[in-house]
């Protein structure tokens, strides 16, 4: 009887659904974009362009590429598990534009499952109780300096 109550017990604690939580929130751009490891990671080689924010006249581009990161949010506020995922899909983004000869990566956008959504300011993040995600999609591209 012990046995069976101790395995009812970790099924409860340990089950999907006490873990399900999944709240997709707006997070600043310019907040995350100014942290330390924002600016070091990142560099200033590619720029970034978000939503409908004005560029520099492009002179080629290279296409639309997607970026679709997690990070483990165990134990971490929403807002820092979100930040530290959005800057690991910012380093993918930029990482695909030096790979095809860009300089820029413009209107930027979050796809956090699918929902496309369009800002200059903010981003989607999802935030679970173990996993937080950030999804972005971008063209890349060559402006002239």
């Amino acid at each position: 009887m012990k046995k069976l109550l101790l395995l009812a017990l970790v099924n409860i604690i340990f089950s999907s659904a006490s873990y399900a939580r999944d709240s997709v929130g707006a997070y600043s751009i310019q907040e995350a974009m100014d942290s330390d490891a924002a600016k070091q990671a990142l560099g200033d080689n590619v720029a970034f362009y978000f939503g409908e924010q004005k560029t520099p006249k492009i002179e080629k581009s290279y296409g639309e590429f997607k970026t679709n990161k997690k990070t483990n949010a165990f134990n971490k506020s929403d807002k820092e598990a979100c930040e530290w995922v959005f800057l690991s899909a910012m380093v993918s983004l930029k990482e695909r534009a030096l790979k095809e000869g860009g300089n820029a990566v413009v209107n930027i956008k979050s796809n956090y499952k699918g929902n496309l959504v369009t800002s200059n300011d903010t981003f989607q993040c999802g935030a679970g109780a173990l996993i937080a995600g950030v999804a972005l999609v971008g063209d890349v591209v060559k402006i002239k300096k």
